[in-house]
């Protein structure tokens, strides 16, 4: 089974929206996955719950408490909870094959990422590139002055960016249907799907 851990000690960068998508890119291409909530506020299960049952299935697993059992499955994605301690960061890298971290352009943000990283890279496995760091720009607008502050901070972080992920209201209502860009078919998730495909293609490379 391959895991992908989503993280980042800052709350609200979106997270839940980044794992839930990776769950459904993953299921839309015919992998069992399974989806693993580590957050209180057990964001990623609710989406689950409202997922449709026409939609290529996502099982949740509930870690707000403990780490549980896993079931067998080809991809496992771990959402985060924020204000990790190190412990806990410890023990989440250790499960996971591949780290996303997404991150806002924000000041407050940058800050908390530059804090994380640090941490993640006092860790062998990171520090040795055993296990690899995605790091995602999140809800980028274009041609704004906190895209390109963003953009001059993801080229410093010494880890690779991978993707930009652009700003765009159709993910509040996919959220609200428990779906993904990858279950629709129409027209207007094209362009904001291809956002995804530099991050769907490290995760298969780094899979093997």
């Amino acid at each position: 089974m391959f895991t992908i851990l989503v993280a980042n000690i800052k709350g609200g960068c979106g997270k839940t929206t980044i794992a839930t998508h990776i769950a459904g890119a993953f299921a839309n291409a015919g992998h069992a996955t399974l989806l693993a909530d580590a957050d209180r506020q057990r964001s990623s299960l609710g989406w689950i719950e409202r997922r449709p049952a026409t939609a290529p299935p996502v099982r949740g697993l509930d870690w707000s408490k403990e780490t549980v059992e896993t079931p067998r499955a080809a991809r496992l994605v771990i959402d985060a909870p924020a204000a990790l301690r190190t412990r806990q960061i410890e023990e989440l890298v250790d499960l996971a094959d591949v780290v996303v971290l997404p991150v806002l352009p924000s000041a407050f943000d940058e800050q908390a990422t530059r804090r994380f990283l640090r941490k993640l890279d006092e860790l062998k496995a990171i520090a040795k590139r055993r296990k690899g760091v995605a790091v995602v720009g999140n809800r980028l607008r274009a041609n704004t002055r906190s895209a390109e502050r963003l953009d001059r901070f993801l080229d410093g972080v010494g880890h690779g960016v991978v993707t930009r992920i652009r700003d765009a209201q159709l993910y509040a209502e996919l959220a609200a249907s428990g779906l993904t860009l990858f279950d629709l078919k129409a027209k207007r998730v094209q362009e904001p799907r291809a956002d995804w495909q530099p991050l769907l293609a490290w995760i298969d490379d780094a899979a093997g």
